[in-house]
């Protein structure tokens, strides 16, 4: 059983003027020139190398990181790549006012976390800084600094917690027997 709570280094996504970014399309996740990859493992080295101001991201990210962005994260294609490179990163989750619909749905389905926090942009000011250690409650939601509650997400729903228990969709319909 995968955990439910997962403590790890924070990645704010801030733009030049230090406000979480808004609108970041799975281009700048991972750009169409790296299209021709189709291994998962060298996906991460291109994480966010076409977001302005952090085109590093990939060499500074560590396994267990938490990411954190403002409204409409992964907006955009289809481009499944986009949550592959946060998996090969090993990053624990996704933390966001809001998701492109059709990156929340693949994310859900390969098992990545992705939590939603209404307003976000409006309270990560001054609240959360990049390298702070938190901890995210994918049941109840809940997302602490230092032990103590900070900001709620919306818990994952029980569909997202079984593909996410299960590791992804293909794995939880074997264990339902579909």
């Amino acid at each position: 059983m995968r955990n439910i709570q997962v403590t790890g280094r924070l990645w704010i996504l801030n733009d030049a003027a230090g406000q979480l970014y808004n609108n970041i399309d799975t281009d700048m996740i991972f750009h169409n020139r790296y299209l021709h990859i189709t291994d998962v493992d060298q996906m991460g080295q291109y994480a966010l190398d076409n977001l302005e101001g952090w085109e590093d991201f990939a060499q500074r990210a560590q396994p267990g990181d938490i990411v954190m962005a403002g409204e409409n994260f992964g907006a955009g294609s289809s481009r499944q790549q986009a949550v592959d490179c946060f998996h090969a990163l090993g990053i624990e989750a996704l933390v966001a006012e809001s998701f492109g619909a059709i990156y929340k749905r693949n994310a859900i389905n390969s098992g990545l976390p992705i939590l939603t926090v209404p307003e976000l942009t409006l309270k990560a000011a001054g609240l959360f800084k990049s390298g702070d250690i938190i901890t995210v409650d994918f049941q109840s939601g809940e997302v602490c600094l230092d032990g103590k509650l900070v900001v709620m997400a919306k818990p994952f729903s029980q569909v997202q917690m079984d593909i996410y228990q299960a590791g992804n969709l293909f794995d939880y319909g074997r264990k339902i027997g579909v």
